[in-house]
């Protein structure tokens, strides 16, 4: 299965319990360059709360990708995008442990487990 790179992705509403460690599906295998844990990354993204299924933020609703190094990013990210293709699209499901932290962070996803649809525009 391929995706249109020109449309936001639709995140279907999960069912059953959150899992507790990162869990990553590729949507589509890209074939340009790979990303490493060094990276700097260009990706379009959404992201919903897993239990849901309410957007929290999405790069396509301001219109533009966004261009950062990967070690600035929730673990969950750091961890789940390395080993990705430019041109690929990924999920990631990611724990709070690995996202936000536990309920009572101080943030409002803190104790949340996320979904991420990751398109993966370009690495540098």
């Amino acid at each position: 299965m391929t995706h249109d790179p020109q449309t936001k992705p639709e995140i279907d509403a999960p069912t059953g319990p959150a899992p507790d460690e990162l869990r990553i599906t590729d949507i589509t295998v890209g074939d340009g360059d790979e990303a490493a844990a060094g990276s700097t990354v260009k990706v379009h993204y959404v992201g919903v709360e897993h239990d849901s299924g309410e957007e929290f933020d999405a790069s396509w609703s301001r219109g533009e990708p966004i261009d950062f190094p990967l070690a600035a990013l929730v673990r969950g990210w750091q961890e789940g995008i390395p080993g990705m293709k430019v041109g690929g699209r990924r999920e990631l499901v990611v724990p709070p442990h690995l996202a936000y932290g536990p309920a009572g962070g101080g943030h409002r996803l803190s104790g949340k487990t996320l979904i991420f649809v990751i398109d993966l525009l370009g690495v540098r």
